[in-house]
Parts: structure tokens; sequence; C-alpha cells
């Protein structure tokens, strides 16, 4: 055991506490509430778990937190593919699709190791009669 004691809180990433569990040497990892209370313990077996997704369990877990970034018709508009923990976003995001949070959102899903972003955005308000400058 190490002196102070090192610790994650259960709102931390998966990728952070491997990250800790590998500069620090250790195999387990207390898991401690706010005040610093033990709520559990973390192996590397646990946080390996996590990792050994299949490409299709990655991909229902982004395409689960692309679509609660915009309505159902317009995130269906989009594809998305993993392969080897890679994710590939592509097609066309409505105007409620903020494609940024999206790319964000699914760099947070565990077990995605890179994100490919192939959006393009629907610019529905750039017609014609929208770009006319208003009469004086």
């Amino acid at each position: 055991m190490t002196s102070p004691a090192v610790t994650v809180h259960p709102e931390q990433r998966v990728v952070d506490a491997a990250r800790i569990m590998e500069r620090r040497h250790i195999d387990r990892l207390p898991v401690v509430d706010e005040e610093d209370r033990l709520i559990g313990i973390t192996t590397r077996r646990d946080l390996l778990r996590v990792f050994l997704r299949t490409d299709e369990e990655i991909r229902q877990a982004v395409a689960e937190v692309v679509y609660a970034h915009g309505p159902a018709q317009d995130a269906g508009r989009l594809h998305i593919d993993v392969r080897d923990g890679i994710v590939t976003i592509a097609g066309v995001a409505g105007p409620e699709i903020n494609t940024t949070a999206v790319v964000r959102a699914a760099w947070r899903v565990d077990g995605v190791v890179g994100v490919v972003n192939r959006l393009t955005d629907d610019r529905r308000d750039d017609s014609p009669a929208a770009c006319t400058p208003p009469s004086p």
C-alpha cells in the first residue's frame, strides 16, 4: 500500500484510472466518495474489461450519445461505423445538431480510441431568400 493512498472517484474516467495505475505501478485502486470514504476497489482486470468491448458494442454506445444530441430525424441521418475502436461519424448534421458536442461525446465512450469526423452541416436557412439583404 502506498502512503498517502492513491484513489479515484466514481465520476473519473476509466482511462484516467488506468493511467494512474500504470504510472504508480499498482494493481488495485480504491474508489472513494466526495468525503474520501471507501466505496469500492477497481482492479486492472476491471479496467481492461471496459476496453475489450467489441466494435458493435462501441457503435451502439456511441449511437446512444449521438442520438441524445439532436432530434431523432436529424440524428437518424448520421452513419456511425467502428473499426478497431476508431469511430467514424458521417452524414449530414441538421441545424439542431452540435457537431462539436457529438464528436466530444463519442470520445468519452469507453473503448473508443479515436474519432473521425466526416459530418457536414445542413444549412437549411441558406436559401436565396435568406441571403437577400434587407431592403432599405
